[in-house]
C-alpha cells in the first residue's frame, strides 16, 4: 500500500513552503491511488496517453486533476485534450500548436509548462534557451488563444552528485525569473525534491516516496 505517514509528514512539509505536490502515479494501481486521494490528493502525474486516459475514465467520479508529465506525441493529445488539468512536458513549438487546436475543438483553455533541458543525459527532452525564446516570441502573437503557458519544468541528471542537480536546478530558476508572468516551476522528484525547492522549485512530482515501489 501506500507510505500513508511519510505522504502526510511530505504533505505538511509542502504546504509550509507552499509547494504543490504531484503524485507520480505511472504504474501504480486505481486502488492506491484512490487511497491517496482519500488522505486528501487531488494532483497525479501520468507518462503514458493510453494509461492516463484508462485511469480518468475509471475515476472520472473523482475530483482529480490530471497531470501529464512524459513526452507527448502531437498525435495523442487529442486523447487527453477533453481533460488534462495541465500539460507539464511541452517541448516544442509543434507540439504546443496541437495542444492549442485540441483545446480549441473541446472549448477549453489548457494549461502548460514548457520543458527546459537541463540534464547532462541524452535521453531527456526539452528546450534550449533559443528555442524557448521562439516559443514565447510565438505565443506573444496572440494567436494561440486556448493555451496559457503556466511556467517551466525541468527533469534533472540522474545523479548521486548533488552538485551537478543543485547546477541545473539554479539553471533552470535562472531562466524562469526572466519571465514574470509565469506561476510554476516544476522540478524536483523523490531522490531531490528538498533540494528543488531550496532551489525555487514551486511544484514536485513524487512517485516512489509516497506510494512504493511500482509494479
Amino acid at each position: 500500500m501506500i507510505h500513508k505517514e511519510q505522504y502526510i509528514s511530505i504533505k505538511k512539509d509542502l504546504l509550509a513552503t507552499k509547494t504543490i505536490l504531484v503524485a507520480v502515479s505511472k504504474l501504480q494501481t486505481i486502488e492506491k491511488i484512490k487511497a491517496l486521494y482519500d488522505l486528501g490528493e487531488r494532483n497525479f502525474g501520468e507518462n503514458y496517453v493510453q494509461e492516463l486516459c484508462t485511469k480518468q475514465e475509471q475515476l472520472k467520479e473523482l475530483n482529480i486533476n490530471w497531470h501529464f508529465i512524459g513526452h507527448l506525441q502531437r498525435n495523442k493529445v487529442k486523447y487527453i485534450a477533453p481533460f488534462v488539468h495541465l500539460i507539464q512536458s511541452v517541448d516544442s513549438l509543434k507540439l504546443l500548436k496541437e495542444i492549442n487546436k485540441e483545446a480549441q475543438k473541446n472549448k477549453r483553455i489548457i494549461n502548460c509548462l514548457l520543458q527546459i533541458y537541463i540534464a547532462k543525459e541524452e535521453s531527456k527532452f526539452g528546450l534550449d534557451e533559443v528555442e524557448l525564446t521562439e516559443i514565447i516570441n510565438e505565443v506573444n502573437q496572440g494567436y494561440l488563444n486556448n493555451i496559457k503557458i503556466s511556467g517551466l519544468m525541468g527533469m534533472a541528471s540522474f545523479s548521486d552528485n548533488l552538485a551537478i542537480v543543485e547546477q541545473e536546478f539554479k539553471y533552470l530558476k535562472s531562466i524562469f525569473d526572466q519571465f514574470s508572468n509565469f506561476e510554476i516551476l516544476s522540478m524536483g522528484m523523490s531522490g531531490d525534491y528538498e533540494l528543488a525547492i531550496r532551489c525555487g522549485s514551486n511544484m514536485v512530482r513524487l512517485g516512489s516516496s509516497i506510494f512504493g515501489a511500482r509494479n
